[in-house]
């Protein structure tokens, strides 16, 4: 019973999406019983509805989320206060109402809240005491939006670094298996059909990376204005440069698989290569496939593993592969004189191998590192420029805190 709870408390700590359902339960119950005490409805379920949409998943959404509903919500009272002063409530006039609201839903940019104009007005003009109801309603929503924007300073939001570092990972892991998949049959006779199947396979990895991209924005803004964390920036930009690597890796490897389906059409029967050279190439994938791997655990070692050790096997799988590559390049010059029509081709998957080498190396991704935390630091000055003047007047005595 004891161990049960432990892991009940760990999952509920430890899971975002449980954390997050009890912050905004916890939320709506609150707005309910203030909202209670302070409106004249009988049931102001407006108050934890707003709570509902306004606690998100990150401080910075709940922000600006909050402030757009608000917006959307006063915008809907005040149309349907002033057709309500205008004419009743009948087909036609409700119609306007509609078309008015999502008009003035625009205009106040009230973004993904534009129905909401429209909702709120249409609940205000369906009510006898249409004045009342509607400051009632307000009021309703600030208590609403106040207890969610609470919540969020006051109980810090969870963090979403670990389930974007795990798809980062789950990326990482079917881009290696379509590496040794496509090793394998390097020095077998591969029909169309098969060659076509890995084609098909590594185009499945856009939608890979587009979840993984997701997930990765969420963490991003779960990040900003976080008071758990101190080093947002570098975070964020470690876990989008080495998607970005990754995105890179799965294009040319896309490449690759094209290549080898375009080979197995005009080999036929035959093997796509001989022994020695699908040797040599199976080494490549293989030490390429190992190289992926290590580089997703270096990118997500701050939430998961040693990064010395990740940088380690990173740097042994890359020397590897490109022993290996230089072993394929050393006896392609035969097997173009065999096939002189193929030599596109084959030259194609030594440029393929050595695009994802090069991407995958750790001066790269540190000069990458690099370029993206400078460009962050010059936009900012750019936007603050007398922020950043003060800062540069205010005495250096103390150490920097840390990005």
């Amino acid at each position: 019973m004891t161990h049960a709870l432990a892991s009940l408390l760990h999952v509920v700590r430890r899971e975002p999406a449980v954390v997050q359902a009890l912050r905004s339960t916890a939320a709506a119950v609150v707005s309910y019983a203030v909202a209670l005490r302070l409106s004249s409805e009988p049931a102001p379920l407006t108050a934890p509805l707003t709570a509902l949409l306004v606690v998100q998943v990150t401080l910075f959404t709940t922000l600006t989320t909050g402030i757009r509903r608000v917006n959307s919500v006063v915008a809907g009272v005040l149309v349907a206060i002033a057709f309500s002063a205008l004419v009743g409530l009948t087909w036609w006039s409700l119609g306007l109402v509609i078309l008015a609201s999502l008009v003035v839903g625009r205009l106040v940019r009230a973004g993904e809240f534009v129905p909401e104009v429209a909702i709120s007005a249409m609940l205000v003009l369906g009510v006898s005491r249409v004045a009342d109801t509607a400051w009632d309603r307000v009021l309703e929503t600030l208590i609403g939006a106040a207890v969610g924007l609470a919540f969020n300073v006051l109980v810090a939001p969870p963090v979403w670094v670990e389930p974007a570092s795990a798809a980062i990972t789950g990326l990482a892991t079917r881009m290696r298996t379509l590496l040794l998949h496509i090793g394998s049959e390097a020095e077998h006779a591969t029909t169309v059909e098969s060659a076509a199947a890995r084609l098909h396979e590594a185009r499945r990895l856009d939608n890979d990376v587009a979840e993984v991209d997701a997930a990765l924005r969420q963490a991003e803004d779960s990040l900003r204005l976080n008071p758990r964390v101190r080093e947002g920036l570098l975070f964020r930009l470690v876990l989008r440069t080495g998607l970005d690597t990754l995105e890179i890796c799965a294009v040319v490897l896309r490449v690759s698989c094209r290549t080898l389906t375009d080979l197995a059409r005009t080999r036929g029967t035959e093997p796509l290569f001989p022994p020695r050279v699908a040797e040599a190439l199976q080494e490549v994938y293989a030490h390429l496939a190992g190289a992926v791997e290590s580089f997703a655990q270096l990118v997500t070692a701050q939430v998961s593993a040693n990064a010395e050790a990740a940088e380690e096997r990173l740097n042994e799988e890359l020397a590897i592969a490109r022993r290996s590559r230089e072993r394929f390049a050393a006896l392609l010059p035969e097997q173009i004189a065999r096939h002189p029509d193929e030599w596109q081709l084959y030259g194609s998957l030594l440029a393929d191998a050595d695009r994802v080498l090069d991407e995958l190396g750790v001066e790269k991704r540190s000069a990458r590192l690099m370029e993206e935390l400078d460009r962050h630091s010059r936009e900012r000055r750019a936007r603050h420029p007398r922020l950043h003047a003060l800062a540069g007047r205010a005495p250096r005595g103390r150490a920097r805190a840390k990005v």
